[in-house]
């Protein structure tokens, strides 16, 4: 073996110490557990940060309205940082899907926007906030809650990048068709605002992550953080700035805004269920249609409607709410997706019951010898029940599942 000896002019450790992370290193792994926090606790930080700008203003008027644009930048080019060429495949292998995903969004939000503006008499000011929520393409953060819901997230970052795409043409022009008797709309000027403020740093992003891929697969690692300052600081300036008249009006827009986005989840989840598409594509869906772009509303809201301070009060609201419900949505549709119906049957005939970890739509479906309909149910759930019926807590005689070569689940009966 070799020694130190061996080389008199170079004294070399024959056990070199293991050195610790860097100072470099230590700051990254810092900045995304801060990342992580804010991200896991997005919600709450925003309804405190909100309240605080609502009850003392004047500590967060350094924060200007006119920093709004810059903010939604910062959170467009975050997106597209995110965004990969296979992240459009979904727009070319399933066409359908999106092209309904996108007439929901484009058709329900805005009308159900402009109904509840005529429904609770809402002032001008007021209605053009609501209407521009309902008018913008959907939330950067539905592709987060899809995800929790166990949704279809391919079809989810699909709409939201053809919604994006869409949104200098179509917001414009439906905004024109909804708010244009109570107020001027330049749809041009519209469209050059969303064109700088959303497509041109979305595609910096996606331009960057393409040719830098190695630096941005650490930058996004901390763009929840980022993204989230962003969002906070939008409604500090938009809240402090506006706190007077909200504490006048505040429950009015609340309940508009709830209804808005709870509506949008139900009509969204309805036109899936209608045209009979699958949960996963539902529940996408659902959540694309009800999670609006709000930043971009008040971002439009301040630019071209200034003359109406409260135009961008809804937004700044919807940015808020659509956080907290689409959390507890993606957490319902996740417990849903984990409890499905299967049928059992024994000497006197079938009947239904709830199988905690079933799927939750049937995915196969056959009849026994003697004409008794079964369904089919994942194997890992048979394990379960197999477990619980040596307890003793099931019924017996239950389904036996199998997994087959090509991925079917077949039924047996014991």
């Amino acid at each position: 073996c070799l020694r130190e000896s061996h080389f008199p002019d170079v004294s070399l450790p024959l056990h070199p110490q293991k050195s610790g992370p860097g100072k470099g290193e230590f700051n990254m792994k810092t900045l995304e557990k801060v990342s992580d926090f804010v991200g896991k606790y997005m919600a709450g930080i925003v309804i405190v940060v909100a309240a605080l700008a609502l009850f003392f203003p004047g500590t967060f008027s350094v924060v200007k309205t006119a920093w709004v644009n810059t903010l939604l930048g910062i959170v467009m080019f975050g997106m597209g940082l995110t965004l990969k060429p296979e992240d459009f495949k979904v727009v070319f292998s399933r066409p359908k899907d999106v092209i309904i995903g996108c007439i929901a969004q484009f058709t329900l939000m805005p009308f159900l926007a402009w109904a509840l503006t005529q429904l609770f008499h809402l002032p001008t000011e007021l209605a053009i906030g609501v209407i521009l929520v309902g008018t913008c393409p959907g939330g950067t953060s539905s592709n987060v809650m899809t995800y929790l819901s166990k949704g279809d997230v391919a079809l989810s970052v699909g709409m939201t990048a053809v919604s994006t795409v869409l949104a200098p043409l179509l917001t414009p022009l439906l905004t024109l068709l909804y708010a244009g008797q109570r107020v001027d709309v330049n749809p041009v000027n519209m469209f050059l605002s969303i064109v700088k403020v959303v497509l041109v740093p979305i595609a910096l992003g996606f331009v960057v992550n393409h040719f830098f891929h190695a630096f941005t697969q650490n930058a996004v690692r901390v763009l929840p953080l980022i993204s989230t300052t962003a969002i906070v600081l939008i409604i500090c300036a938009v809240v402090s700035a506006n706190s007077a008249k909200i504490m006048t009006s505040g429950l009015l827009i609340l309940a508009v805004v709830i209804l808005h986005n709870l509506l949008g989840y139900l009509t969204g989840f309805g036109v899936g269920k209608l045209l009979k598409l699958d949960s996963t594509k539902c529940r996408a869906i659902s959540i694309e249609v009800g999670m609006q772009n709000s930043g971009l509303a008040t971002s439009l809201a301040a630019a071209h409607f200034a003359q109406y301070p409260l135009a961008t009060i809804p937004g700044a609201v919807f940015s808020v709410w659509h956080n907290i419900s689409g959390a507890v949505l993606a957490n319902f549709f996740a417990r849903t997706a984990e409890e499905g119906l299967i049928l059992y049957h024994n000497k006197n005939g079938c009947y239904t019951g709830f199988l905690p970890g079933a799927a939750a739509i049937s995915l196969f479906i056959e009849r026994d010898l003697r004409g008794f309909p079964v369904f089919a149910c994942f194997p890992d759930v048979a394990q379960r029940q197999t477990s619980r019926e040596q307890k003793g807590t099931r019924t017996p005689d239950p389904l036996r599942v199998m997994h087959d070569d090509f991925s079917l689940f077949r039924t047996m009966i014991r």
